[in-house]
Parts: structure tokens; C-alpha cells; sequence
């Protein structure tokens, strides 16, 4: 299964945006970088990320997000979140606008990491489409202006205003009508299958004993795609002839039996990790899928 771009992957992909003063981590908590679309030419392929962005398109194209499309025909802010995956198709000449990218580190104190997701904006069950006025157009294009030359000052403390653009911009941004006129996706069943399977995907590997499992049933899934969890489970079922149910279980069990063979953690902490509350709990579940208890696992005794 793919794996999430991070911002390193990203820069890969396309080095002529990463300007070689730059280090990953700005020299401060976080990544944060700014683009314009005609000087960059990065195409959105139907992927997710590590890393939040905040695209201003002036152009004509499709935005496909979960089981939906909307048409964008004049300027709108598309916004992503590296819970859900979308793609950006072209019509016509290349669009214009800029785009910054950013780490939710850069944006949040480290005892608010995880909250920009329940954001207005950026929770998964948020339109991520906005079209502006004219009025509202020009504000952010001042705003992405304003990032552009900031980004190419050596003032010492340029982070610290990028960061109050970045909140100035998200903010402009809830003041606009969301959008409306989405429509159905002609393959829906496999498209939202396609996105469970990536979100499920994304929680794995667990590398550490810390590692905190957000997604833990079909509800949670269903609220990352922006879905009922009876639409969810039955284009799972369509799809591959198992219920989300069972793909959770099977995920969680392959990546049990992948600690309890090649890491020393005790069983409570691959308990924790996979997300039980309580290591009974776990065993109860892992005897259930396999027969076995973890500990015979770990033993080799089948």
C-alpha cells in the first residue's frame, strides 16, 4: 500500500522548489514553505500527506475528495489534511495561485499536536473548498504576497511572522461561504474502499511502544472520509466481500504478530500501542482472530 508523502518526499519530487537556505525544519518547531503555481508546476496527484497545505487556485479543474467532485472554475482556496486523500485534475492551461505547506508542529504549541484536526477547517468532515469574492480575493492575495517576499527576507524572525499570515490566511478563510454543488463519484464503492484502505494503511507501521492507534473502528473511518459508516461498510463489503470490521482486525493482528516477533516490548505495551485500554483486553481479542494467546505467539507455539 502507499505510503504518505512527507514534506522530505515531497521536496524530492520536485528540488527545484526547496531552496537550499532553507533546512527542513525552518531552525524552528515545524516546516513551513510557500510556493507560486507558475514557478513550481506541482501537480496533485490523488494522494495523502504528512503535511498540511493550503492551495489558492485561479484556474478551471476538478477537485476529487472521498466519494465527491466539485467543478472549480475561478479563483478558490483548496484546502488538505493528511487524513484524507484528494487530486486536483486540470482543465485547460495549468492553473495559477500559490500554495504554502506546513507541519502541524509549526503551527501548534507541542501540548496542542493533534488538535488542528478538529479544526473548523481542517477536521475531516470540513468542505475543503472555499470560493472567495472579489473583495475576499484580494485580500489573500495580498496574503500569499506577503509570504512570498517574507520568505525571501533574512530577517531573523520570519518564521514568527510566516506564522501570522498562516493564521491571518486561515482565518480570511472561515469568513467565506464553504461550497456547495458537490456531486457523486461514478465509482464511489471503490473509491471510498481505495481511501479506507490508505487511512488504514497509514496508522502501520507502529514504531514505537508511544505510538498513539487514532483509528480504531468504522466510525472512526467513516468520519475521516466524511461518509456515513453505513455507506463505508457497504462499499467495503462490495468491494472486497468482507466487512470494515474484519479488514481492522486483520490489519491490527498482522502488526501484533510483527512486535510480539521482532520487538521486546511487553505484552501490555503492544497492547497500548495497538490501542487497547487494558492488556486483557488485547489478549482477548488476539485469542479470538488466531486461537492463540500473544504470549504463545511470542513463544513460537502454534
Amino acid at each position: 500500500m502507499e505510503q504518505p508523502e512527507n514534506i522530505r518526499d515531497f521536496y524530492h519530487r520536485y528540488p527545484a522548489a526547496y531552496p537550499e537556505d532553507v533546512p527542513i525544519n525552518n531552525a524552528q518547531p515545524g516546516h513551513f514553505n510557500v510556493f507560486a503555481r507558475d514557478s513550481h508546476a506541482v501537480k496533485s496527484a490523488y494522494r495523502r500527506r504528512d503535511f498540511y497545505k493550503i492551495s489558492y487556485i485561479i484556474g478551471t479543474g476538478r477537485l476529487h475528495y472521498a466519494d465527491k467532485w466539485i467543478a472549480i472554475d475561478g479563483p478558490a482556496i483548496v484546502l488538505s489534511n493528511p487524513f484524507v486523500a484528494y487530486s486536483f485534475e486540470i482543465a485547460g492551461e495549468a492553473p495559477k495561485g500559490w500554495f504554502c505547506l506546513f507541519s502541524e508542529a509549526f503551527l501548534q504549541p507541542a501540548d496542542r499536536i493533534g488538535a488542528l484536526q478538529d479544526s473548523p477547517l481542517f477536521n475531516a468532515n470540513s468542505v475543503p473548498v472555499f470560493f472567495p469574492d472579489e473583495r475576499q480575493h484580494a485580500d489573500i492575495v495580498f496574503i500569499f504576497e506577503k509570504m512570498m517576499r517574507e520568505m525571501e527576507s533574512a530577517y531573523e524572525h520570519k518564521y514568527q511572522v510566516l506564522r501570522n499570515y498562516l493564521h491571518l490566511l486561515m482565518h480570511e478563510t472561515m469568513k467565506i461561504q464553504p461550497a456547495t454543488g458537490f456531486h457523486k463519484q461514478i465509482n464511489a464503492a471503490s473509491r471510498i474502499t481505495h481511501l479506507f484502505f490508505d487511512l488504514l494503511e497509514r496508522q502501520f507501521p507502529i514504531s514505537s511502544a508511544d505510538h498513539v492507534f487514532n483509528l480504531k473502528s468504522p466510525q472512526d473511518y467513516a468520519g475521516c472520509l466524511s461518509v456515513h459508516v453505513n455507506h463505508l461498510n457497504r462499499a467495503v463489503k462490495e468491494s472486497t466481500g468482507q466487512t470494515t470490521t474484519a479488514h481492522i482486525a486483520s490489519r491490527i493482528v498482522q502488526e501484533a504478530n510483527i512486535l510480539l516477533q521482532h520487538t521486546e516490548w511487553s505484552i501490555a505495551e503492544i497492547a497500548y500501542s495497538l490501542g487497547f485500554e487494558y492488556p486483557a483486553y488485547f489478549t482477548t481479542f488476539y485469542r479470538k482472530h488466531t486461537g492463540q494467546a500473544p504470549i504463545a505467539r511470542r513463544q513460537g507455539i502454534v
